[in-house]
């Protein structure tokens, strides 16, 4: 990969499994890393993070190409494969760690994000207002291998029937262009 030409993303939209199965479709998304971003070192790690005590957020750190597709567009994306108006919260996830969340790698992807979220809640698309914090990207703990292709290998479980196959077929129809082929 030609790292010059690539930008880093990285978000948190509840569990990672959601957001890492939302953006392994998307067109110009190069690599999907599942991980935790917020909180110190030592307790970059499933068990301490589960507990909601440590700061760090369920993430993915994506590689896109800005030539295939933009920052903004990512953000779309983010915005309508999970609600951004509960605080420390999706669905029955339930903690900090599933909080609405963009760490910015830069401030043009402060700037885009405050832009998206205004204009997001200029819409009322939800019934509250967008929760969703920007951080400044300090670090990304990479989580542990089971995390990783989650959906893809785990199809028949509940969660991922009832929680993130919505999201796939919400993802399907809005953003069909963008999926890859």
């Amino acid at each position: 990969m030609d790292g010059e030409r690539f930008e880093v993303a990285t978000l948190g939209g509840g569990c990672f499994w959601c957001t890492e199965a939302v953006f392994l479709s998307i067109m110009g998304v190069l690599e999907v890393e599942p991980g935790y971003s917020g909180g110190r070192p030592e307790d970059a790690n499933y068990g301490r993070v589960s507990t909601g005590k440590t700061g760090h957020a369920e993430v993915v750190q994506l590689t896109f190409d800005p030539e295939v597709i933009k920052f903004r567009e990512i953000l779309e994306i983010f915005f309508a494969t999970h609600d951004p108006t509960t605080l420390n919260r999706q669905g029955a996830d339930v903690g900090s760690q599933y909080r609405s969340v963009i760490f910015y790698h830069a401030e043009g992807q402060r700037m885009v994000a405050e832009e998206v979220i205004e204009e997001l809640d200029g819409e009322e698309i939800w019934d509250g207002p967008i929760v969703t914090e920007l951080e400044p990207f300090e670090a990304f703990y990479r989580a542990e291998d089971y995390h990783h292709n989650y959906y893809e290998r785990n199809r028949d479980q509940p969660y991922c029937r009832l929680v993130i196959d919505p999201k796939i077929t919400k993802l399907r129809e809005r953003f069909k262009d963008k999926l890859k082929k």
